[in-house]
């Protein structure tokens, strides 16, 4: 018999490694221009500083760079400019507040400019350990339940005597050689890693219907124990550790992923009255929640000047804003950390907001087509969770500062003062691309079959 000719034609997709290029040199442009800026503005000259800065940033963007064309060729070219230009960003106004703070007098010890930029390196050096040691995200999945009993005790560190200190009201530091880290940052990552591992195992049980109610199938009873423990454990980080952002934040990414694996609208009923109940549980019994409310409630009463100076700041921005350097940010409490989104909307108005809000979108949308093109389930629940746990923390930290939900204290995403978040942060963005790079990755085709092949094949059959 005669072998089939057969021609397999292959398209190998474009690693677009050089738009990414291209994209980080813009993005470097913005972030430098942004601090000469507020020299110039602020100090009526180029900021002696500004060689040092855009070499950091620079080399910093470079090197992920250059980890995600040999490493990871095949990553999606536009998550890592926007988080770099994020970073960019935070750095140039965080040395925006420190100018502020010392021409009022108010500045503490060494400036915090220089130590973002010091966090953004020890950031960029774990995003590469994850770009290079993960090589294939699948295998996570043989750690599901370790990473959720290790993101369980990073939850309850803050709690251990000697260890754990509380800050501004807050039980989610620990202090270690004289320096405070946040815990709960990096159990996020290993909770939607345990989230999405757990859920591709059990989405077959969970899926499964029990009574009709208003034209939506409920799940059975007997299937509401993870979603309960969820809910518990995130009750327990808001009470026993005053954190309610990140008690939102852990709750709403287990329940937005048990939705995203069941296709199961009864979930979201389900979790989202056991929101509401812990909620007014929360404010009648608890005096920091209460506080929290009331602030929101009325944010120009004699406890609620946090609030109510940052209003009026983006008041005075307007649409336009004041100009980099040109307003007064530096006069709202902790303008460079919980309320720097304040601070940018105050200084490049409405409009350098909206920008900004646009970039996060960006990540959020890549991460979420990330997710889609994604092979594997598991894959799929990773790049889903990490994309919404920052639409959730913007939303949560947007929201708060502009006066459409209560405040809480979370960190805006790569912009905020804060070496935990920061470093967390760049972890999730090695994550993101690595998964990226496995489903945009061609696979290799199979080989024709010939005819003789196939007749053996039958006549054994």
């Amino acid at each position: 018999m005669s072998i089939a000719s057969t021609s397999v034609i292959q398209i190998i997709p474009r690693t677009r490694r050089g738009v990414e290029l291209f994209l980080l040199v813009i993005a470097v442009g913005i972030a430098v221009g942004a601090y000469v800026n507020i020299g110039i503005t602020a100090q009526d000259g180029v900021p002696a500083s500004t060689g040092l800065y855009a070499a950091g940033i620079g080399l910093l963007a470079l090197i992920a760079h250059l980890a995600l064309r040999f490493r990871a060729p095949y990553a999606d070219p536009v998550i890592l400019p926007c988080a770099v230009l994020l970073n960019g960003l935070g750095v140039a106004m965080i040395h925006r507040i420190d100018l502020g703070l010392t021409s009022i007098g108010r500045t503490k010890g060494v400036p915090f400019a220089p130590q973002q930029i010091t966090w953004t390196a020890v950031g960029v050096v774990l995003f590469l350990a994850v770009v290079i040691v993960v090589r294939d995200h699948r295998r996570l999945q043989a750690f599901t339940y370790t990473l959720g009993l290790v993101g369980l005790v990073l939850l309850v560190l803050p709690l251990v005597p000697g260890l754990g200190v509380n800050i501004n009201g807050a039980s989610i530091w620990i202090r270690v050689a004289g320096m405070s880290f946040q815990p709960g940052e990096f159990a996020k990552v290993c909770l939607v890693i345990f989230f999405a591992g757990y859920l591709v195992v059990k989405r077959d049980v969970l899926t499964l219907a029990g009574r009709r109610f208003l034209g939506l199938d409920l799940p059975r009873a007997r299937d509401l124990g993870p979603i309960l423990v969820a809910w518990l454990v995130s009750l327990g980080v808001l009470v026993f550790e005053s954190d309610l952002g990140s008690s939102l934040l852990f709750f709403g990414l287990f329940l937005f992923l048990l939705y995203v694996a069941t296709e199961r609208a009864g979930w979201l009923i389900i979790g989202g009255l056991l929101f509401v109940a812990g909620a007014y549980f929360a404010y009648q019994t608890f005096g920091h929640v209460t506080k929290r409310i009331n602030d929101w409630l009325d944010p120009f009463s004699i406890d609620g000047g946090q609030i109510a100076v940052g209003l009026m700041g983006q008041a005075w921005g307007g649409i336009l804003g004041r100009g980099l350097g040109q307003g007064q940010p530096h006069l709202t409490l902790y303008a460079n950390s919980d309320m720097i989104i304040s601070s940018f909307a105050e200084e490049l108005g409405l409009t350098g907001l909206i920008a900004i809000l646009l970039i996060y979108t960006l990540i959020i949308e890549r991460g979420l087509r990330t997710a889609l093109a994604c092979r594997d389930i598991f894959g799929k629940l990773i790049a889903t969770g990490l994309a919404m746990s920052f639409s959730l923390q913007v939303f949560v930290i947007v929201g708060g500062v502009t006066g459409l939900i209560p405040l809480t204290g979370l960190a805006t995403p790569f912009m905020a003062l804060g070496g935990t978040s920061l470093v967390a942060n760049w972890a999730i963005i090695g994550l993101l691309l690595r998964i990226s790079d496995q489903a945009r990755r061609p696979q290799t085709p199979a080989a024709p079959v010939s005819d003789e092949t196939i007749a053996m094949a039958v006549q054994k059959a």
